[in-house]
């Protein structure tokens, strides 16, 4: 049987990169391969070994892809990574961008940034699977961090590579694109040689048409075993991860002495917001009070994000718009900062914004300060602040490594400790859970559980999992597209 890609022995040349023992790793014709593991274990790594991006010190990788006519990896692998699925990497992208109508006219739009397609037929299914038309005339920093994922994975495919690697292609989508695109994936596979290899930290919901799983622990890649091995053997997620001494803990957090002991905390009084002849959201009334814990739901490009923008006054928009926070009329005079300061606040858009190569514990850090980045020394009642929060959600070790070293998981479990580190009154979590391993997606929802259990404590949530949903919500809002 054809081998398409071949690893013997590998050893990158840059020991920064390199697993605990030499690589082995095959992909023959017509398998299409899961690569799991846990957060921070080297499943990037394995990635980026098998994509030639790291030079191997003696056996180089070997690929066979015929019947592609061009023998070159950059031609017939295409790899989406974590930050491409919110849209393109570059250095010009900062946070509140997208909010900010006055950098609109600098961005392509997305009609310019997809590739021309010889086949027609898959043009017309991808376009019609993610919503494409609606999408073409619109600046690409306007789309949703959904509507991202759809432009990314649709520019990617129209590109026809003969094997497609893309990390955690399922988060951040509505069940209903989740489903056609598993679909539309397996067409794929039956009709083209497009071969797949998934990088997933969500296990629980393999696609049927993957044959075989490498898992990867510790930076050590095992053997290849298929689906069915896999999940006969697959461990199971306990249903409480947090420890009691932690639990209690939280609970016993001390309240701050400068809170608003307001009943109201969100009053949104018939807001719109537009962008250019595009509705966002249209007349919309809500009500958050204090104490409530909320599951804000839609479909991608609903405005789920946008409404989370203006009650966190990152949308400039917000000014214009009737908006109460914490019982004080939005333009009355409040302070951005002294608003921000009972917030904590995770979302795919400060993810993807957040390219500071500091500490770790500098990130968390920042969550203190509202910023992006640490401005200003440390003191010491605020390390130890941060070195708590760090130890709750498990990552004391990673305090001192450098912020983009790290996994797209252990990035992602740093911003959440950044979220509650200064015990906000307010906690708004949009998709919090994005890239988490299934260990570390069951501790973030004891963390949420526990915390919100406590006096006065609000939060607003986004996911498109109901069973990412702690069991403290009290109610929910559902926008649809306008």
């Amino acid at each position: 049987m054809q081998n398409i890609i071949t690893i013997t022995d590998g050893v990158t040349r840059n020991p920064a990169y390199r697993m605990r023992e030499p690589v082995n790793f095959e992909l023959k014709a017509g398998e299409h391969v899961a690569i799991v593991g846990p957060n921070g274990a080297g499943k990037s790594l394995l990635v980026d070994t098998i994509t030639g991006r790291y030079p191997l010190l003696m056996n180089e990788v070997v690929y066979d892809f015929s019947p592609s006519e061009s023998k070159m990896a950059c031609d017939n692998i295409k790899y989406i990574t974590f930050r491409d699925s919110y849209g393109d990497s570059d250095a010009t992208y900062y946070y509140q961008q997208r909010w900010n109508a006055h950098d609109i006219d600098d961005t392509p739009v997305v009609r310019d940034l997809l590739p021309e397609c010889a086949d027609e037929e898959l043009r017309r299914v991808l376009f019609n699977l993610f919503g494409v038309e609606s999408m073409l005339d619109k600046h690409i920093i306007l789309l949703s961090s959904g509507e991202l994922r759809k432009f990314q994975l649709t520019k990617t495919l129209l590109s026809g590579p003969r094997v497609l690697i893309m990390d955690n292609p399922f988060i951040g989508l509505d069940a209903k694109t989740r489903d056609l695109l598993q679909t539309l994936l397996r067409k794929l596979t039956e009709m083209t040689s497009l071969q797949v290899v998934l990088v997933l930290s969500k296990t629980d919901d393999l696609p049927d048409f993957i044959t075989h799983v490498v898992v990867v622990e510790d930076r050590h890649v095992m053997p290849k075993v298929t689906l069915h091995e896999y999940l006969e053997r697959r461990p199971e997620v306990p249903v409480r991860v947090l420890p009691d001494e932690k639990r209690q803990r939280i609970l016993n957090l001390p309240y701050a002495e400068n809170l608003f002991h307001t009943e109201h905390i969100v009053d949104l009084n018939k807001v719109s917001i537009r962008y250019g002849d595009r509705t966002i959201l249209k007349d919309l009334d809500w009500s958050v009070k204090c104490g409530e814990k909320w599951a804000l739901g839609g479909d991608n490009g609903s405005g789920k994000s946008t409404l989370l923008s203006l009650v966190c006054a990152d949308n400039p928009q917000s000014y214009a718009c009737d908006i109460a926070l914490f019982g004080r009329k939005r333009g009355s005079g409040e302070s951005i900062w002294e608003i921000k300061k009972h917030i904590g606040y995770v979302s795919p858009e400060m993810h993807r914004a957040y390219l500071k190569n500091l500490p770790a514990i500098d990130i968390v850090a920042s969550g203190l300060h509202d910023s992006i980045g640490l401005y200003r020394k440390m003191k010491e009642e605020d390390r130890a602040v941060c070195e708590w929060w760090m130890d709750i959600f498990g990552i004391a070790e990673l305090g001192g490594r450098n912020f983009l070293q790290l996994s797209s998981g252990e990035q992602r479990m740093v911003l959440l400790a950044r979220a509650f580190v200064k015990d906000p009154e307010l906690l708004i979590l949009d998709e919090p859970l994005h890239g988490l391993d299934m260990r570390n997606r069951r501790l973030v929802k004891d963390v949420i559980e526990t915390f919100c259990r406590r006096k006065d404590k609000t939060m607003i949530m986004v996911t498109h999992y109901k069973e990412e949903l702690p069991d403290v919500i009290t109610d929910s809002l559902y926008l649809k597209r306008n």
